[in-house]
């Protein structure tokens, strides 16, 4: 009986198979569905639907792909499964399994076969040429290309016209074209501002191009999706690292770390500096007591009641500084772990993080060039100016009592001496090779200002 059920189970499970298979594919064309409608008005995931940079784009065109291959496995499970049970003599047929699996499934995947797999060959039909959908970069490298072509043919065309109808298609390619197009790399010869101005009039006037309601929609709808996900992800950088420091150092490593220094008595400090403040508060306390007796603010006191009093607060710091002790040795392994998932959600959300990387060139490149020569003067003030090495001190000294570490002042010395300089060279940097090439107003308002 018992080997007859396992038969059953695993003959129920096989009819199935077929329904999960297509319930799979189906699933990843509707992601693939949702990513053209949010991203790419509802066309192919492409470069001539959407304006991104390149490494947004290598993103996306990198889960179309991988929601197509998994399409292609599933639907190959889906015949092979059910070929093989329509020859095979299973009691179990397709259709009775399809019904009695899709009572289980959610609403938007009640549909009948047919309708899922019309729906999936409307969905995969934009990218059946997927020798040149595969090939994410250097397709987006060849559009990003040329695409500056046609920026710095329209610029230089009393000039260049005739060489650059000319030129080979091979010159195309040879271009260098940066990994991402952000508002630093979109330089040319006429300003910005300029060009921006002969676009817009342009598309007002073509009769071919989209209403101008539509396409303000379009882009309201665009920069509305851009600033939420590059709020909710900034949110969750900040949140899920910091719950994850709690959470472990409260449950779990907290308990094991005391359980450790309940069974070894001997440790109270973890290093010298913590024992020298314990002792000058020891001393202090003592000193305090003699005091008090002899100015009159306390009765008379006899050594032995002093002693014993002493005795009493090296008991209390005793116990003060081992908490002390347990709670630093904690603070290093969670922030081993809030390290860990932090890196995790860098590494598995690189679509967030080239958005929010584009949503924050619009924010600091969008600014006034007194607000961004007033941001530059705060920072770098407040950590490369004469009076941040007090504030440097203040940030190391925290940073050794929150792990536990005794205070190196040769390090410190060192530390400020060398990295505000790094910053303020980097600082330098991208003020000469970016900020003055974008806004040379932003610059010279910063050094009107900084003298």
């Amino acid at each position: 009986m018992k080997l007859q059920s396992i038969f059953n189970r695993g003959s129920k499970w096989l009819s199935r198979t077929p329904e999960r298979a297509l319930d799979a594919a189906y699933r990843a064309a509707v992601k693939i569905k949702a990513i053209e409608d949010d991203y790419f008005q509802g066309q192919k995931v492409s470069s001539e639907t959407a304006e991104y940079s390149s490494n947004v784009l290598k993103v996306f065109v990198n889960d179309v792909n991988n929601y197509l291959r998994k399409i292609d496995v599933r639907l190959l499970e889906f015949k092979a499964s059910r070929a093989f049970l329509i020859f095979s003599e299973d009691k179990y047929s397709v259709e009775v399994s399809v019904i009695d699996y899709q009572e289980q499934v959610k609403p938007y995947r009640k549909k009948s076969i047919v309708e899922r797999l019309d729906y999936i060959d409307l969905v995969t039909a934009k990218y059946k040429n997927k020798k040149e959908f595969s090939q994410p970069e250097t397709v987006i490298n060849n559009a990003v290309s040329q695409s500056k072509i046609n920026r710095l043919t329209a610029q230089n065309v009393n000039n260049n016209q005739k060489l650059l109808v000319q030129s080979k298609p091979a010159n195309v390619n040879s271009i260098n074209t940066p990994t991402t197009e952000t508002i630093s790399d979109k330089t040319g010869v006429l300003p910005r501002s300029f060009m921006r101005t002969i676009n817009r009039i342009r598309q007002e006037i073509d009769p071919q191009t989209e209403s101008t309601e539509e396409e303000v929609i379009k882009k309201f709808r665009r920069s509305r999706n851009k600033t939420f996900i590059s709020v909710y992800f900034l949110l969750i950088i900040i949140i899920v690292p910091l719950f994850t420091h709690q959470i472990t150092k409260t449950f779990l490593i907290s308990p094991i770390v005391e359980k450790y220094f309940s069974n070894h008595q001997q440790i109270v400090f973890i290093n010298e500096d913590l024992e020298d403040e314990a002792l000058m508060e020891l001393h202090r306390y003592e000193e305090n007591l003699h005091f008090k007796s002899l100015i009159g603010l306390a009765p008379p006191i006899t050594s032995e009641e002093v002693e014993e009093k002493v005795h009493l607060k090296a008991e209390e710091i005793k116990i003060q500084y081992r908490y002390q002790g347990v709670n630093s040795v904690s603070n290093v392994f969670a922030d081993f772990c809030s390290l860990f998932a932090f890196a995790a959600i860098i590494f598995f959300c690189k679509r967030e993080i080239a958005i929010i990387k584009s949503f924050l060139d619009e924010i600091v490149y969008g600014l006034s060039d007194s607000a961004k020569a007033f941001l530059i003067i705060l920072l770098t003030d407040m950590f490369v100016g004469y009076h941040s090495p007090h504030g440097w001190e203040v940030i190391l000294e925290g940073i050794a009592r929150h792990l536990g570490l005794p205070e190196n002042h040769d390090f410190n010395f060192l530390f400020i001496a060398t990295f505000p300089v790094i910053l303020d060279t980097v600082l330098k940097y991208w003020i000469f090779r970016y900020l003055n090439r974008i806004s040379p107003s932003s610059v010279a308002t910063y050094k009107n200002m900084n003298e």
